[in-house]
């Protein structure tokens, strides 16, 4: 059992409030000439709830009800029937759930120890006897991520008196439908005291189905670029439907959040096949409100969303954003961490084996309404596009979002400059034991071979020690946090411009 993402009780509060609104809710269907679409809540942690409704026809005494509306990863101890009224009490006895559909393998499986028909080619048939039926288990994991399964055994087919580890033909199984499923199946017993009628609704969790954002971000031409440019940002949601059911009419939501939810089964390796990416590009509908402590995007549109599917759903369509342009120079060994145990380090050489030269291209968006947006936005990935001299739009970087509150401001780093490169080196040192006291002095020299000039933001980590102070520098800085500072650093066109500062420690 392994727990993703520590909340409160936060699904099932979800669950039970979503099922309770009334609003944008389906209710009982009234025409049964037109099937009512099925509610689907989807999370982007590979699983959703679902609402349906069923017609309970009941007699007094123990009622066997049967439904086969329901997908292959349904939770059975997450299944909620209700009178969505709330007049009437099901007494539900008894649940069995079934997902054990048909196939080949099932079938090789109940005729185990049996003798039937292989076709070898059409019109020429061989006998053969089901030894062992075979099985093969994907790689799975425990929650503490130990590989488990993998298994595979061939069948054992026995014909004419000999053994093979393999099917000697087509297998052709008796015409019984016996305790066949075509579909998952929910049955229950309900006691009823008195005949009765109505419908009722049906809620469970089930696994299978994901959504994910993804954002296009379209800039001009970058030969003037000095600072701001003005953009088009299109984002989609992404639906992936491996249920192994489909829903002809689907009502979606989409919840946004890191939901606790605890996973009781081991997860398999291994994705299904998609079928092809089907795209839905309308005048954006998708809304949104805020949930609990999360926030719920509605497509407010039925849609059909068939097994093995992946849809995508326009919700963003957004011109004349604005996008800032910076660019970040971090020249520190990238694997110093600040100790903030009263330690001090000493060494001449700390921080200084990087040779790190790549300055980091920044794009930064103000998800704000007067920026044209202003929608909170689900995490998720961009994909940065700039059109060339010729119009042609080409792909110049990607960058991962975590969900983003309006008026917060979307940082993407979409790459490294090829013009701008910077150094870093360490021009004096000394340190007084006795005093205890140290004194070190950077240099950090920027080059820019760009037609324009940029500015270049130079983060330096103070971690020797938590007292320090700046006390020489070449220019201004501002302080991040306890251990690293900003320089804001101008460099001219085809020039150059060098940083210097010296840091007094303590301790």
């Amino acid at each position: 059992m392994r727990i993703t993402h520590v909340s409160a009780s936060a699904l099932l509060a979800a669950s039970i409030a979503l099922a309770q609104q009334p609003a944008s809710q389906p209710v009982a269907p009234t025409d049964k000439s037109s099937p009512e679409p099925v509610a689907l809540t989807i999370y982007n942690q590979d699983f959703a709830v679902a609402r349906t409704f069923i017609d309970l026809d009941l007699h007094p005494g123990v009622n066997e009800i049967t439904t086969s509306d329901v997908t292959s990863r349904l939770e059975p101890d997450s299944v909620v029937l209700r009178d969505p009224a709330g007049k009437r009490i099901v007494h539900v006895i008894e649940q069995n759930y079934d997902a054990a559909v048909v196939s080949q393998e099932w079938l090789l499986d109940k005729y185990e120890g049996k003798t039937i028909d292989f076709q070898l080619s059409p019109g020429t048939v061989v006998q053969g006897k089901i030894i062992r039926a075979g099985y093969q288990r994907p790689q799975e994991y425990t929650f503490d991520g130990q590989q488990l399964g993998g298994q595979f055994a061939a069948p054992l087919i026995e014909v004419n008196g000999k053994m093979q580890f393999q099917l000697p033909g087509m297998p052709l199984f008796p015409a019984s439908i016996d305790g066949l499923l075509l579909k998952p199946t929910l049955r229950w017993q309900i006691q009823s005291d008195k005949a009765d009628r109505f419908t009722a609704e049906l809620a469970y969790i089930t696994g299978g189905l994901n959504w994910e954002a993804t954002y296009n971000v379209v800039v001009p031409d970058s030969s003037n670029v000095t600072g701001d440019e003005r953009a088009d940002v299109l984002g989609w949601v992404t639906i992936h439907n491996l249920s192994g059911t489909e829903f002809p009419q689907a009502r979606i939501k989409l919840m946004a959040g890191d939901v606790a939810k605890i996973q009781t089964e081991r997860f398999r390796v291994g994705a299904g096949v998609y079928a092809m990416a089907q795209s839905v590009s309308v005048a954006p509908s998708v809304t949104q409100k805020p949930f609990d402590d999360f926030h719920l995007y509605d497509l407010n549109r039925t849609v059909a969303l068939r097994n093995g599917e992946t849809k995508q759903v326009q919700f963003i369509n957004a011109s004349d954003v604005t996008v800032h342009r910076n660019y970040l120079y971090d020249g520190a060994s990238t694997q110093l961490q600040p100790d903030y145990y009263g330690n001090f380090n000493q060494q001449r050489g700390y921080g200084l084996d990087s040779g790190q030269t790549k300055v980091n291209i920044i794009e930064q968006i103000k998800n704000s309404a007067s920026n044209h947006l202003g929608m909170p936005l689900p995490a998720g990935r961009v994909r940065l596009y700039r059109r060339d001299a010729d119009g042609q739009m080409e792909f110049v970087g990607e960058s991962i979002i975590n969900h983003t509150p309006a008026e917060d401001t979307l940082k993407l780093v979409t790459g490294s400059a090829f013009d701008v490169k910077g150094s870093r080196r360490q021009t004096d040192f000394h340190v007084n034991e006795q005093n205890r006291l140290l004194d070190e002095t950077f240099e950090i020299k920027l080059t820019n071979q760009k037609a324009q000039p940029v500015t270049v933001s130079v983060v330096e980590h103070l971690y020797r020690g938590d007292n320090w102070e700046i006390n020489d520098k070449s220019a201004g800085f501002t302080k991040l946090d306890s251990h690293t500072v900003q320089f804001p650093i101008q460099v001219p066109a085809k020039g150059e411009t060098t940083l210097t500062y010296s840091v007094h420690y303590t301790w």
